[in-house]
C-alpha cells in the first residue's frame, strides 16, 4: 500500500467505527438518559471498584469540575456511592451501587444483544468468520503506547 491508500483505509476504518458507535448508543434505551462520560465514568468505576473524583476526572481527561457534575447527576440516579476515604478523611471514594452496576450491565446487554442481532441479519457466515478474526488486530491497535 502507498501512503495515500494507508491514509484512505485509516480514514474509512474510523469513519465505519465511529458510525458503529453512535448506532451501539442509540440502541440502548437503558444508557440513554446517560451522555457519553456518565457512561464511561461507571464503566471506569465497575472496572476498578473504587476511585477518587479526581482519578475519574484525568481518566476521562475533564476537568474536577466537569467531573463533580458528572459524579453529581450519577448519585442523582443513584449509581454511585460516596464514601469518605479511611486514610484521609478530605477525600471521598467513589464506587458503583449495586443499581449502577444492573444498569451498566443492562446498558452493555442491550448494545450486545442488538450487535448480535445485526451481524446474524447483514451478514453472510463467511462475513461473520472476517469480523470475529479482525478483533485480535484492532485490540493489537487499541492497546498501542
Amino acid at each position: 500500500m502507498n501512503d495515500n491508500n494507508d491514509i484512505q483505509f485509516a480514514s474509512d476504518l474510523r469513519n465505519v467505527i465511529t458510525r458503529l458507535i453512535k448506532k451501539l448508543r442509540k440502541e440502548s434505551p437503558t444508557g440513554s438518559q446517560l451522555s457519553l462520560t456518565e457512561r464511561s465514568t461507571m464503566a471506569l468505576l465497575y472496572q476498578n471498584k473504587e476511585m477518587l473524583p479526581s482519578e475519574l476526572a484525568a481518566a476521562e481527561m475533564i476537568t474536577n469540575q466537569s467531573m463533580s457534575q458528572v459524579l453529581n447527576h450519577l448519585s442523582e440516579l443513584g449509581y454511585i456511592i460516596r464514601r469518605a476515604s479511611t486514610t484521609d478523611k478530605r477525600k471521598v471514594n467513589i464506587s458503583l451501587s449495586e443499581h449502577g452496576e444492573s444498569t451498566l450491565l443492562q446498558f452493555r446487554h442491550e448494545r450486545d444483544e442488538w450487535l448480535a442481532n445485526a451481524i446474524a441479519k447483514a451478514c453472510a457466515p463467511d462475513e461473520q468468520e472476517v469480523l470475529r478474526k479482525v478483533i485480535a488486530p484492532l485490540n493489537k491497535v487499541v492497546d498501542l503506547k
